[in-house]
């Protein structure tokens, strides 16, 4: 790592690997020889082709996602899903049913829902499901924007899986869906063709043009984790990563506080007080002034819930999550 390289602890877009970045920087003004850069790549040509295909099959091979499923590469982020899955799976006349994280034992299920929606990790406050939840046959929809790649799981479980790119996998600009074959064509006409997965599923999105360099480091990033061991080995990463930072927290006798279960607490965002549970602005101002001076960046909470927040998405590596549990026990006993 240069020396001059910050942590970067944001919540996304995030720390991208840094061996994907020093390929996309060689590959960046002359990509595979062609004379031209990975920006410039015409999206109905070879180069880009094979850029999308070994996306698809890397992502394929990290979830062993079976032949009954398409996956797309699409624009507008989680929020354009939003709007897509009801837009794709529901007539303007159907019930939608949406869940937090209550004991599923209390959960009360339609079963003329045309699907069940669930986010798998909550960022802003730090809440991760850590199962899969049972819906009796009815489609299960999921938001794995920031914990995707970073554990494995049963891909047919699952009706429809998403994710922004611009956590774990990559940059901004590309979001990723995996779709039951037989959910296809079952929405309404109203439907946007930029978010309709039966035409983009039929033209392996490439209907309209891609976000071609978001692409492009996505399957960089597959590939990466592919490199590192596969989804497993990221899960057991994170599950260190994780536990140093909130033994940390746990052992500082309210100096730090977490106000989630510990059941509930995610692997990927990890916001806490500063000085007691309504937290202390003078303290942890000057927490963050002395991160960044250490060169510890974006560790402040959401707008929305103030306070701290470290994110440790898989670019984040077990040294710099060191050296962060470090600067936190120094703080804690320079000003407790």
């Amino acid at each position: 790592m240069a020396s001059n390289k910050a942590l970067n602890f944001a919540p996304g877009p995030a720390k991208v690997p840094e061996e994907v970045l020093e390929q996309a920087h060689r590959e960046f003004f002359n990509y595979n020889n062609s004379g031209i850069s990975v920006v410039e790549l015409t999206h109905r040509g070879v180069d880009y082709g094979k850029i999308n295909d070994e996306a698809e099959a890397a992502l394929r091979e990290l979830y062993q996602i079976p032949p009954n499923y398409k996956v797309l590469f699409l624009q507008g982020g989680g929020t354009g899903q939003f709007a897509a899955v009801p837009l794709n799976l529901c007539s303007s006349s159907d019930d939608v049913v949406y869940t937090g994280i209550p004991d599923q034992s209390e959960w009360k299920l339609s079963s003329n829902a045309k699907y069940v929606y669930y986010c798998a990790n909550e960022t802003i406050h730090g809440i991760e499901f850590d199962f899969v939840p049972e819906t009796n046959g009815v489609p299960l929809v999921c938001d794995m924007s920031s914990n995707v790649l970073t554990r494995p799981f049963d891909v047919t479980k699952f009706g429809v899986i998403f994710a922004g790119a611009q956590k774990n996998a990559g940059i901004p600009g590309v979001t990723f869906v995996i779709i039951r074959e037989d959910l296809l064509g079952k929405g309404m006409s109203i439907c946007p063709t930029v978010f309709d997965y039966k035409i983009n599923a039929a033209n392996k999105s490439l209907y309209n043009t891609p976000p071609t360099f978001s692409v492009y480091i996505l399957g960089l990033v597959f590939k990466w984790v592919l490199s590192q061991g596969g989804v497993s080995a990221m899960d057991q990463h994170s599950a260190v990563k994780s536990s140093l930072v909130y033994e940390v927290l746990d052992a500082s006798n309210g100096f730090y506080h977490s106000a989630i279960k510990k059941e509930n607490r995610s692997r990927m965002n990890i916001p806490f007080r500063i000085g007691g549970p309504s937290g202390n602005d003078e303290l942890e101002t000057k927490f963050l002034n002395e991160a960044k001076a250490r060169r510890m960046l974006s560790l402040k909470g959401h707008r929305s819930v103030g306070g701290i927040r470290i994110s440790l998405f898989n670019a984040i590596t077990l040294d710099e999550t060191k050296a962060l549990v470090e600067f936190l026990k120094e703080f804690q006993a320079k000003n407790q």
